[in-house]
């Protein structure tokens, strides 16, 4: 009987110890993706940067009405007026949908005792 107990634990022992080295290196695993993803996400933070002082370069003022003018006759472009600008109260906006009563109550023919 102790022969058989012994047997039985030193199998659940090997069970554990395979089932923890095979967790450990799924965790290895994981931990390796998730150092590489954060790498790449780092890199994609570094472009990103980059991309936006490249749009802040190229969309200066300055540099946009040198453009303007150097192609003024190919673009058409006009210069902005006051009096190209309208005030909000010129907008015309969309009149709200009429609402529409179906079985509609006369009221002008209801007496005073009817009333409640």
């Amino acid at each position: 009987m102790k022969t058989l107990l012994y047997m039985v634990t030193a199998l659940c022992v090997l069970g554990l110890a395979f089932w923890a080295y095979r967790e450990n290196y799924t965790t290895q695993q994981a931990l390796k993706e998730t150092r590489q993803m954060q790498r790449q996400i780092g890199a994609a933070q570094v472009r990103l940067s980059v991309l936006r002082a490249e749009w802040a370069y190229l969309n200066r003022p300055s540099r946009l009405r040198e453009l303007a003018e150097l192609n003024f006759d190919r673009l058409g472009l006009l210069p902005l007026r006051p009096d190209q600008f309208g005030r909000v109260d010129e907008v015309a906006y969309p009149q709200p949908a009429a609402l529409e009563f179906s079985n509609g109550v006369d009221v002008s023919t209801m007496t005073q005792e009817s009333r409640p």
